[in-house]
């Protein structure tokens, strides 16, 4: 499966897959993450906008914020910067933002 570009998405992209599952690869297994919440993020000069994807994972020990392989059936695979927010009431949460 190649990569994509990521400067090709837009929110709409995500919006049908809020709550699928996507497959994280950290460096020593994969991680599912849940797309939790799909949302603008402003005018950045991005076509069709800035926004922000929130993806819950396990629960447990956190993963740094780097680029990660993410990968999801319909849209591909994606590397993509996570950065961990917090908890997410039973999960671990991490953030893009697409500007």
């Amino acid at each position: 499966m190649t990569t994509v570009d990521l400067a090709k998405l837009h929110i709409d992209d995500f919006t049908a897959h809020q709550g699928a599952e996507f497959e994280m690869q950290a460096a020593d297994r994969i991680v599912a993450l849940k797309l939790a919440r799909v949302e603008p993020a402003g005018n950045s000069g991005r076509p069709g906008g800035a926004f922000s994807l929130l993806f819950a994972g396990p629960k447990g020990a956190w993963l740094p914020q780097a680029i990660y392989s993410v990968r999801h059936p319909a849209l591909g695979v994606m590397e993509i910067f996570l950065v961990p927010i917090g908890p997410l009431a039973d999960a671990n949460g991490y953030q893009a933002i697409f500007t």
